[in-house]
């Protein structure tokens, strides 16, 4: 007589339980490496934005130019109505039209594409602007809060000693925007199962680190 063999009902039980047990674990692990990795990215295109203000002085133009710190080399942030198209940009207003057009934009190295989206969705990415830009479609995130030192706006600016600026687009020929105090940005999640990243930028050295 020939016997086929087949898992018995308790066999196939047991097997049910204990993927449920492995995926119950796997999960908060995913989250972790979800929030560490957007943490781990944002904090490094602030750094690229500093690094980029460091190897170009704008202040060269202070004594003929009334709007030098719009100049600035500038993170912008922008919150989308549906998560997945919230962004960041990373440029310089070099023609001093209060925005910042793909030639203006920082490059990315990781793929050599403009930090840039001209649709402001990521199902429209033109083949030159880099998708990791989309930190709401590669991470979750879905709203951006500033606060302190940069409550006033939706960027970070830093000139070419690393010192931090905020609210650039109305500047005049003077310091006041120059961040007065330390600067925090909340990144939150759709999964609200997720805790939110803070990131601070201290005033007058512009240091960067994760809070939390």
């Amino acid at each position: 007589m020939k016997h086929n063999k087949a898992f018995t009902l308790l066999e196939m039980v047991v097997v049910i339980v204990v993927i449920g047990i492995i995926i119950a674990m796997a999960m908060p692990r995913m989250e972790r490496d979800t929030r560490q990795n957007a943490a781990n990215h944002l904090l490094s295109a602030i750094q690229y934005t500093k690094h980029l203000a460091l190897l170009d002085n704008k202040t060269l133009t202070l004594g003929n130019f009334t709007r030098w710190q719009k100049e600035l080399w500038a993170i912008r942030f922008t919150v989308g109505t549906d998560y997945q198209n919230t962004y960041y940009t990373i440029g310089t207003d070099d023609n001093n039209n209060s925005s910042i057009s793909k030639n203006e934009a920082a490059i990315d190295p990781a793929n050599g594409k403009y930090l840039y989206n001209s649709s402001g969705a990521f199902a429209s990415i033109a083949v030159d602007e880099s998708p990791n830009i989309f930190i709401g479609h590669n991470y979750g995130i879905d709203n951006i809060v500033f606060s302190g030192g940069c409550s006033n706006a939706q960027h970070i600016a830093f000139d070419h000693l690393g010192r931090p600026y905020n609210g650039i687009g109305t500047a005049t020929n003077n310091f006041a925007t120059y961040m007065q105090s330390d600067c925090k940005i909340t990144f939150e999640f759709v999964d609200d199962t997720i805790d939110d990243i803070e990131i601070m930028i201290e005033k007058q050295t512009g240091y960067a680190y994760i809070k939390n």
